[in-house]
């Protein structure tokens, strides 16, 4: 795993955000089992407190759960992956439509540009 980190954003919701992403894309899929604290805080160089801050908060959102002596594993809920999924895109979707604000673009203006790209995608595609 790679991740680099932003000065910005605290770590663990930069950690946070990568498992998530990594859940969503299907790369881990549910009841995969994560890595354990020592482990992942080894392998980003990161204290193991702040991994441990990860997966606490990553259980309150039920995107992982623990499962006592064995570890922690991707949550089996379809619906909770889907929901954080669509949460994520939303976030996506506001700092998209900010920064396109921010240059100037209104609602029709950013609809036509994302639907002009979209058939420009459509047709670099097909051919």
């Amino acid at each position: 795993m790679v991740i680099e980190f932003d000065n910005n954003q605290p770590i663990y919701l930069q950690i946070m955000n990568y498992i998530k992403g990594e859940i969503v894309t299907g790369k881990l899929k549910p009841g995969d089992k994560i890595p354990s604290v020592r482990e992942l805080a080894a392998e980003l160089q990161i204290n193991p407190n702040t991994v441990q801050r990860t997966f606490q908060e990553l259980e309150r959102e039920t995107i992982v759960e623990t499962r006592r002596g064995m570890g922690r594993y991707v949550t089996g809920s379809e619906e909770t992956i889907l929901t954080v999924k669509k949460e994520m895109a939303q976030g996506v979707l506001e700092r998209f439509i900010r920064g396109m604000q921010e240059l100037g673009f209104q609602g029709e203006d950013i609809l036509a540009a994302v639907a002009e790209n979209i058939h420009q995608r459509d047709k670099e595609q097909g051919e």
